[in-house]
């Protein structure tokens, strides 16, 4: 029975389907900079001339809001320096042919949850069972 490599159940994505997945990732990796050098600027004001906070691109907010402040634009950056990091170790994986495979229980992520989350290490099911604490019986 083994060494039956049928179509049954497919264990890796191909090459094509790898190479799709790759020009997902660097879509999302070069907004994702983007947007961490937007967020590194807004807290830090590091721009030519200091006054990325007073510009009218910062003024969009409804009279009465306030502007984030340092502290939650530092969080905002942060958050968005690990997503580029799962999108560059999700590059890693595409070129050691590893992408796409739960890392749980070995079986291949679906492409819809690829393509809608490209750094994803878990299946759906994988991910449903870590959130549900197992009743106690």
């Amino acid at each position: 029975m083994e060494g039956n490599n049928g179509d049954k159940r497919k264990t890796t994505y191909n090459d094509a389907e790898l190479e799709e997945f790759k020009t997902i990732i660097l879509k999302k990796l070069e907004k994702a900079q983007e947007d961490f050098k937007l967020l590194t600027e807004a807290y830090t004001n590091n721009s030519e001339h200091g006054t990325n906070d007073t510009s009218p691109t910062f003024k969009v907010l409804e009279e009465g809001q306030q502007v984030l402040s340092k502290e939650e634009n530092s969080r905002l950056a942060a958050r968005q320096k690990r997503f580029i990091t799962n999108l560059e170790n999700a590059l890693t994986r595409i070129e050691n042919k590893t992408y796409g495979i739960c890392r749980v229980t070995g079986k291949l992520i679906s492409k819809d949850r690829l393509k809608a989350v490209p750094h994803a290490t878990l299946s759906i099911d994988a991910k449903n069972k870590m959130a549900k604490p197992d009743p106690i019986n």
